[in-house]
């Protein structure tokens, strides 16, 4: 299926051979001769946790190459038992193995072993904190309680990572929290394998779609949440939608181009620099399609950095709100829910269009110009078309 602005399949794939084939001859002739190094550009992680730095930390993250084994298990309780086949439960996150497959490129799947039947926790889903605000502590016994129960029938010695899925009933298991093991302390261990990253899934999986996993299993490999934690005000004004750490249902929610570059999915060859006075002119791939160059980063600080990216609308059942090169700060010395990413909206004292959110219409079109005076940092948008646009970045 097609409509405005999305082009089929067939003609996407053509031309997307094409641009990853033949690169345009300025942008070739202009790398060499005035790019700075990528590695200028990257920055380094400062908070401790989950941040936009690129030297995660392989010891308390897990690398999202190749294949992660996941075993997923369903659990019901004393006080809600499950009336449901589990089947129903699994049909709502599997799909996000196949939304991440593409969401990466092809460089990560999560091959899901599913334990279809319901093992019964020990105590009352109201005992597991879930309502109080649950804590590292509580969250790792409700963790160790679903693995003991499962644990005579799976072999935990063959994953990576563990989901765990309450009945439908358990209106007590209410939101879904990743768990990451805390280096120096016992954790979870079954069949002699520490159980080092799981989500347990509650009741929002059934709000939200597959990009939940997406969401959620990201934080395993060291993406932090980019909505506002704090009260009282727009959870989505940093970045909307336009990444699946942000709004998961938003217009836009793949990741951006600074996570596929953090994570590895984008390599070095396909970022381009400006670490140092100067400009470049560069033609950028919609990171929805992947290949070509898939972002231009303007180093402004030790911590900080611009980035534009193209973004076009792929999915045939979600309504494009605004295409062209999105603009966005960086700054991997703010924590996981404060703003780590800030979208700077094109259209800031517009109207969104009918049944779009506020920055869905924020990528800056072609004419349109960002600029930050006191960063001496400025982009033009020369021109756009249906896989990507061509941008003007400068750093005085």
């Amino acid at each position: 299926m097609s409509g405005p602005g999305i082009p089929s399949l067939a003609a996407l794939l053509a031309a997307v051979l094409l641009l990853l084939c033949t690169p345009p001859p300025a942008e070739a002739a202009g790398r060499a001769a005035t790019r700075d190094d990528p590695a200028r550009c990257a920055l380094p992680g400062t908070t401790g946790w989950t941040d936009e730095g690129h030297d995660t930390d392989d010891t308390v993250f897990q690398r999202p190459l190749g294949t992660i084994a996941v075993g997923m298990i369903f659990v019901d309780f004393p006080d809600a038992p499950a009336t449901e086949s589990p089947g129903t439960d699994s049909a709502r996150i599997t799909p996000g193995a196949d939304w991440l497959w593409f969401a990466s490129h092809g460089k990560t799947w999560l091959s899901i072993s599913e334990h279809r039947r319901w093992v019964r926790m020990p105590h009352r889903s109201t005992d597991y904190g879930f309502a109080r605000g649950l804590t590292h502590e509580t969250h790792e016994a409700y963790i160790a309680d679903a693995v003991r129960a499962a644990d005579p029938s799976t072999d935990f010695s063959r994953y990576d990572m563990l989901y765990v899925v309450p009945t439908r009933n358990a209106a007590a298991i209410s939101f879904t929290p990743t768990y990451l093991y805390e280096p120096g302390t016992p954790g979870v261990v079954a069949d002699g394998n520490r159980l080092r990253w799981a989500v347990t899934f509650g009741q929002d999986m059934w709000h939200w779609d597959e990009r939940l996993v997406g969401h959620e299993t990201a934080h395993t490999f060291g993406l932090p949440d980019l909505y506002a934690f704090d009260a009282g005000s727009d959870a989505h004004r940093f970045v909307g939608g336009w990444d699946v750490m942000g709004l998961i249902s938003g217009a836009g929610p793949q990741y951006l181009a600074w996570h596929a570059w953090k994570l590895g999915w984008t390599d070095d060859g396909q970022v381009a620099c400006r670490a140092s006075t100067g400009a470049d002119t560069v033609r950028l791939t919609a990171v929805e399609y992947g290949g070509g160059t898939a972002m231009a980063v303007v180093r402004t600080g030790p911590t900080s950095a611009y980035v534009v990216e193209s973004r076009r609308a792929v999915r045939a059942d979600e309504r494009a709100c605004g295409t062209g090169a999105l603009v966005y700060k960086v700054d991997s010395s703010v924590p996981t829910g404060k703003g780590p990413v800030r979208v700077m909206d094109a259209r800031p004292d517009a109207t969104p269009p009918s049944g779009c959110r506020p920055l869905d219409d924020a990528p800056y079109r072609a004419g349109q110009s960002f600029t930050d005076a006191a960063a001496g940092v400025r982009i033009d948008v020369l021109s756009s078309d249906g896989l990507g646009d061509t941008v003007r970045v400068a750093k005085s």
